[in-house]
C-alpha cells in the first residue's frame, strides 16, 4: 500500500479541497500519514494571496522533497495556477512531479496513476512530469468535490461557491480562481447530510465570494440558507466572508428567522478610509458599510463582527491610516485579521505610485492589532453573565490542568473543565483568574 501526506496552505476553501483530495486518496487505497513522515506521495495545496503565501508554498514543496527524495511531489492550487498564468517565468518548479491547477483537483488519482505507470515504463530513468493546469474563465460549472467527513469532526468547512467577479485592484484571486461558479443546492444538502451522519455539529459555508452564491444558477445565498436550515436538526451553520451587497433588511430578517445560523458575521472591509477603498476598487464606502452593520444589529442580539484590513496600501498616508483606526473602533469589531499590503504581479495596485516601505506597513499592522486587542476584550466583557452555547473541539492545558476548549455561537473561544469533545454545552459565560473565558454549566 502506498502512503500519502497532505499539507494545506491558505483559505478555508483550500482546506475543504485538501480534505476532498484526502478522501480521493483514501478511496484509491492510499494510507494517509502525517506530512512530516516519510511518504510515497506528498500533496501540497498551495496559496498565492500574498508574496508570503508564495514563499510558504515553495518552502513546503522543497521540504516534501527533502523528506523523501524518491517521493512523488504534487503541487496543486492557486500558486501553481498563478505561476502557469505567468508562464512559470519566475518560478522553478522542476522538482515537482505533478502540477494540478484549480478546477483540476479531482484528477489527482488519474495524474498519480499516469506518473507511476510512466515510471514503470521509463527507459534510462527519463520520466516527464504530469500537468493538469487549464486556464479558468468561469464559463464552465464548478468542480464538485465531495467530502463525506473531515478529520476535525466537530466543525467542518463546506465549499459552496468558487470564483470572484470583483477584480479589486490588489487581488490576483479572480485570475487564479475564475468567475463565480456555484454548487447545486442538491449537492450541498447531500454533503451536509453526509457530515451530519459523522456527528458534525457545525458547518461553515465557504466560497471565494460567498455573497455571490447562486447568481450563475438562478438562486441566491438566502434561498440556500433557508433550504439548509430546513434540512438540519442538531447542527449550527456559520457563514464565511460576506460582502456588503448581500446585507439588506430582507436578508438580515431572513437569516434571523433561521434556527441554525450563528450570529457571527465576517464582513470584508479591507480599509476604513474612503479614499483608500476607492483606490482598492471596493464597491462601497464607510458610510454604506456602517449602515449594513446597523441592519444586522437590528435583527440579531449582540452579533459578533469580524473583518479583514490591509495596512499600507499604495499611497496610504498617515491620515488615511488614522481614519481606518477610527472606523474600526467606531464599528466595534470583535476581531480583525490584519495584513500588510502585498504586491501581486499583474494587478493594478502593483503599478500604482506610492508603494510603502515594508517597515511602515509592519508598524501599522502592529498598531492596528493593538487596537483590536482592546476591542476584542470589550466585546467579550459585554457578554459576561449571558448564556452561551459552546461547541467543544479540543483539549488544551491551563496551568497544567487539562481543559476542554471550543467556540460559542459568536465565535468566542471558551473552555470548560467538565465538557467532552464534539458536544455543544450551554452555560453562563465567565472569566477565570487567567483572563480566559469559561462556561459554568
Amino acid at each position: 500500500m502506498r502512503t500519502a501526506a497532505l499539507h494545506n496552505l491558505g483559505c478555508k476553501v483550500n482546506y475543504y479541497e485538501t480534505e476532498a483530495m484526502r478522501e480521493l486518496l483514501e478511496n484509491a487505497g492510499y494510507e494517509i500519514v502525517d506530512f512530516h513522515d516519510k511518504a510515497d506521495v506528498y500533496v501540497i495545496n498551495t496559496c498565492t494571496v500574498t508574496n508570503i503565501a508564495d514563499r510558504k508554498s515553495r518552502q513546503m514543496l522543497r521540504r516534501a522533497r527533502k523528506l523523501n527524495p524518491d517521493s512523488v511531489i504534487v503541487a496543486a492550487g492557486c500558486y501553481v495556477q498563478n505561476a502557469d498564468r505567468n508562464g512559470f517565468a519566475n518560478d522553478d518548479l522542476s522538482y515537482v512531479d505533478i502540477i494540478i491547477g484549480n478546477d483540476e483537483k479531482t484528477k489527482l488519482i488519474r495524474a498519480l496513476d499516469e506518473l507511476f505507470k510512466s515510471r514503470e515504463e521509463a527507459v534510462d530513468g527519463c520520466v516527464g512530469d504530469v500537468r493538469y493546469v487549464d486556464g479558468i474563465d468561469g464559463s464552465g460549472a464548478i468542480e464538485e468535490m465531495v467530502v463525506t467527513g473531515q478529520k476535525d469532526r466537530s466543525r467542518v468547512f463546506l465549499k459552496v461557491e468558487d470564483g470572484c467577479d470583483m477584480f479589486c485592484t490588489y487581488c490576483v484571486i479572480p485570475y487564479v480562481r475564475g468567475r463565480v461558479r456555484s454548487s447545486s443546492p442538491e449537492n450541498i444538502i447531500k454533503s451536509i447530510h453526509n457530515l451530519e451522519k459523522t456527528g458534525c455539529k457545525e458547518v461553515v459555508l465557504n466560497g471565494i465570494h460567498l455573497s455571490s452564491y447562486g447568481k450563475d444558477i438562478g438562486t441566491n445565498l438566502l434561498s440556500l440558507l433557508r433550504l439548509v436550515d430546513s434540512e438540519v436538526s442538531n447542527m449550527r451553520i456559520r457563514l464565511g466572508s460576506l460582502e456588503m451587497s448581500y446585507i439588506t433588511k430582507e436578508s438580515a430578517l431572513g437569516m434571523a428567522e433561521l434556527k441554525s445560523i450563528c450570529p457571527h458575521f465576517h464582513l470584508s472591509l479591507q480599509s476604513g478610509c474612503d479614499t483608500v477603498l476607492k483606490r482598492m476598487g471596493r464597491r462601497y464606502d464607510t458610510e454604506g458599510f456602517l449602515e449594513k452593520i446597523e441592519i444586522l444589529r437590528e435583527y440579531f442580539k449582540k452579533p459578533a463582527f469580524t473583518t479583514d484590513i490591509i495596512c499600507g496600501f499604495p499611497g496610504e498616508t498617515d491620515e488615511e491610516f488614522e481614519k481606518t483606526r477610527e472606523f474600526v473602533r467606531k464599528v466595534g469589531f470583535f476581531d480583525v485579521h490584519v495584513f500588510p499590503y502585498s504586491r501581486r504581479a499583474g494587478t493594478r495596485a502593483d503599478r500604482m505610485e506610492g508603494q510603502l516601505p515594508e517597515a511602515v506597513k509592519k508598524e501599522r499592522v502592529r498598531i492596528l492589532m493593538d487596537d483590536v486587542a482592546v476591542l476584542k476584550k470589550e466585546y467579550e466583557d459585554s457578554l459576561l453573565g449571558t448564556e452561551v452555547h459552546v461547541l467543544i473541539e479540543e483539549k488544551k492545558s491551563i496551568d497544567n490542568v487539562l481543559a476542554s476548549f471550543g467556540h460559542s455561537e459568536r465565535y468566542l473561544e471558551v473552555y470548560s473543565n467538565t465538557a467532552i469533545e464534539d458536544e455543544i454545552i450551554s452555560g453562563c459565560l465567565k472569566r477565570d483568574k487567567f483572563g480566559k473565558l469559561w462556561v459554568q454549566e
